[in-house]
């Protein structure tokens, strides 16, 4: 038997300045998700947190070529897969 690859998944609000992760699941609900979908944050997309504001909110992130700021609870209710 094949031994199963776990996926740590974190949220993106977790992640310092530089790391980069894969989208894996949009926990938000209503307004928020459609508003998240629509800017290209999807399953499967590639994101970099490009910089972090100095209290810790808002987050810059780096997605299909675009910065996008997001408010920590916004960031919270994505997903991802660290990538090293």
């Amino acid at each position: 038997m094949e031994a199963l690859e776990t996926v740590s998944t974190r949220a993106l609000s977790e992640l310092g300045k530089g790391a980069r992760a894969r989208v894996i699941k949009i926990a938000a609900k209503g307004e928020l998700r459609r508003r998240l979908l629509d800017m290209g944050v999807v399953p499967g997309t590639e994101v970099a947190i490009a910089g972090v504001a100095p209290l810790g909110d808002p987050i810059e992130v780096k997605v299909k070529g675009y910065h996008l700021s997001l408010r920590k609870k916004e960031a919270a209710a994505i997903l991802v897969e660290h990538l090293k």
